[in-house]
């Protein structure tokens, strides 16, 4: 788990290979202005989910992993955001098999920690990060930029 500031994104850009050219989407788009919902930035290498979302409860936000994605999350707008965070390996309660097709799996486990993003900031979560993202309390535009690993 990564927890910057997108005024430091270039720290990052030798995490993954498609890592600067995700991060260069990210800076280059007017994400204020497009509809929510899924956006290919470059196919389904580097792809975006924009959201506009109330924040939830801690005990309504379910830790969740991926395999082939990794996720950079960005808030654009709004309320600061919560996430949980837990190692993967330490993930004993699946609400579930994991969905092969959606890259995800859920947990019922209880976040070993919190962390809490402002607007231009950012959080990288890879697949060895359960995540519990949306808690606080408010709303907010985000993007999720799904990076293939």
């Amino acid at each position: 788990m990564i927890l910057d500031s997108l005024n430091n994104r270039a720290l990052y850009y030798g995490v993954s290979p498609r890592m600067q050219k995700a991060f260069d989407l990210i800076v280059a788009t007017d994400w204020a202005s497009l509809e929510p919902g899924t956006h290919e930035l470059d196919g389904r290498e580097i792809y975006a989910n924009v959201m506009d979302i109330d924040l939830k409860q801690r005990s309504d936000a379910k830790l969740e992993i991926h395999d082939r994605y990794i996720d950079i999350q960005v808030l654009i707008s709004g309320d600061p955001e919560s996430f949980g965070w837990s190692e993967r390996r330490a993930l004993k309660k699946p609400l579930g098999d994991f969905d092969t097709e959606k890259d995800i799996q859920f947990f019922d486990d209880v976040p070993q920690t919190y962390y809490t993003l402002l607007p231009g900031q950012f959080t990288v979560l890879f697949p060895d990060d359960g995540h519990a993202p949306m808690v606080g309390e408010g709303h907010v535009r985000k993007i999720i930029v799904k990076v293939l690993r």
